[in-house]
């Protein structure tokens, strides 16, 4: 067990300020900025937004973390719905939606008596899905959009001499980097890996009197009771043994992420051995040589980039692909159609063999057969696949194996309820997309549970650049409440 994280276990008298469940960039980030990295705007920087700009001078020595981020963010625009997030990625990459190359208006002191003790728990080695995704794989974002306070990927990347592709950079390079920015910023003792944590639960303890287990909709009317978390979980090393263990912490962060529970579409057969919901599982029987040249299809069901990258996987090792999704190749909903064909040959490249090569009509990409407006059916156990198809004609194919690709949900099981409570629709499950955690936009925390925060896809921030103000965010929340009254 972790040093610093056996030194909380157990100690309800002494509870550690932060526990941040989830070790990607998110956390990663949070953790930057509760370690005394404190950000100042850049003397004699001149910000492109003029409104910022005059805003920025009201109190030049005045960290960010301390100022009224609502104030500064009015009035910014850009590609996320959240103004902090907004504002930090002006602050770090002015001008960047323009391909401007304005440097960061931002200077980085260390100030360690700013610094709020915190452990970062999670289940992987640092760098979140990061360390879960194909090392080749190519980034959807640019590959500078992909960097961290005060270390910029491209700088990283100079150093170990490497270089971007078409501007953007394989996942192998990222995880790299994530995992130096963390020693090279003195993060290490913060981090611990191989935690599974299973239940967050919220307590209450009156000084003086025993712990009052609370349900997360109680009321804390007595200004007296001091908030505090018990964190459960266990410890898994490289032989597969586990340690329990609990701790206590006054302010508990998701920042997990949404790649834990794959999506499944609920059909027979779905929980067949050659049916599965990771890429990973493509990779491994390739490794395996379970699939190749001459077997069956693979089936790869999905319209989105895991379903692409799947595709493009198995065209590397000439693998015959069956690819059968729902929506219309010409949708405008499909991601296809909104990414710009010059930054993403190979995912136009993918689009083009689901317009062109279809079962029915043929076309030029041998070994790929497009089923657009098909539903799997269900899967027998002979590794038969039944479809049907807009007119509710079935058709059947056999497969070698399945990879079912349709997206992902955050797993917040150890939360009471899942963490439904603290939707913004509480009829409904968690989901990134479409009901994410409800939070204060300027502070992350939930708004049904004090003390608790949400960042990243949680609070529906999605891309590494704008996870960031998220983290902004809590900490200049966390850090303000430690302030001492004048």
């Amino acid at each position: 067990m972790s040093r610093r994280l056996e030194e909380y276990t157990t100690n309800r008298r002494s509870p550690l300020p932060v526990v941040i469940i989830g070790n990607g960039p998110s956390g990663i980030c949070l953790s930057y900025l509760l370690s005394g990295y404190t950000p100042f705007v850049k003397e004699g920087a001149v910000h492109p937004n003029p409104l910022l700009q005059r805003k920025l001078e009201e109190f030049p020595d005045i960290p960010i973390t301390q100022q009224d981020l609502e104030y500064l963010s009015e009035g910014l625009e850009g590609r996320s719905n959240s103004p902090a997030a907004l504002l930090f990625d002006t602050l770090l990459k002015p001008d960047t939606d323009f391909l401007g190359d304005v440097d960061s208006v931002l200077s980085w002191t260390l100030r360690p008596d700013r610094a709020i003790p915190h452990l970062v728990l999670g289940r992987g080695p640092t760098g979140g899905a990061w360390s879960a995704i194909e090392e080749s794989m190519i980034t959807l974002s640019r590959g500078d959009w992909m960097g961290l306070p005060d270390l910029s990927f491209k700088d990283w990347m100079r150093m170990k001499r490497r270089n971007l592709r078409n501007d953007r950079s394989t996942a192998g390079d990222i995880l790299n980097y994530y995992q130096y920015y963390v020693k090279n910023k003195g993060l290490e003792d913060n981090f611990v890996s191989g935690v599974v944590v299973t239940s967050v639960v919220k307590m209450n303890e009156k000084f003086g009197n025993e712990i009052i287990w609370c349900h997360s909709d109680c009321k804390e009317e007595n200004t007296q009771e001091k908030r505090m978390f018990k964190v459960s979980g266990f410890i898994q090393n490289d032989s597969g043994s586990k340690k329990n263990f609990c701790l206590y912490a006054e302010n508990v962060v998701l920042a997990t992420g949404t790649y834990d529970s794959p999506s499944w579409l609920g059909i027979q057969g779905e929980d067949l051995p050659f049916v599965s919901h990771q890429i990973s599982a493509l990779e491994e029987a390739v490794k395996a040589k379970r699939v190749h040249q001459d077997s069956d299809p693979v089936l790869i069901v999905g319209a989105g980039l895991s379903a692409a990258d799947a595709i493009l996987l198995a065209h590397h090792y000439n693998i015959p692909v069956i690819h059968a999704f729902r929506r219309l190749v010409n949708d405008p909903a499909l991601i296809f159609n909104q990414l710009p064909k010059v930054m993403y040959p190979e995912y136009h490249k993918v689009h083009q063999m689901m317009k062109e090569q279809s079962v029915f009509q043929g076309g030029p990409y041998k070994g790929y057969i497009s089923f657009p407006e098909h539903r799997a059916v269900r899967f027998n156990d002979n590794k038969k696949c039944i479809f049907r198809d807009k007119n509710g004609q079935h058709h059947a194919f056999n497969v070698s194996m399945v990879l079912i690709l349709i997206g992902s949900n955050p797993n917040l099981s150890f939360l009471p309820k899942s963490g439904t409570n603290l939707t913004v629709d509480s009829e409904h499950p968690v989901s990134s997309r479409r009901n994410p955690l409800d939070i204060d936009p300027f502070t992350y925390e939930c708004i049904q549970e004090k003390g608790l925060y949400a960042v990243g896809p949680l609070a529906g921030d999605y891309f590494v650049r704008f996870v960031q103000g998220g983290a902004l965010a809590v900490a200049s929340s966390l850090l303000k409440s430690q302030e001492k009254p004048p």
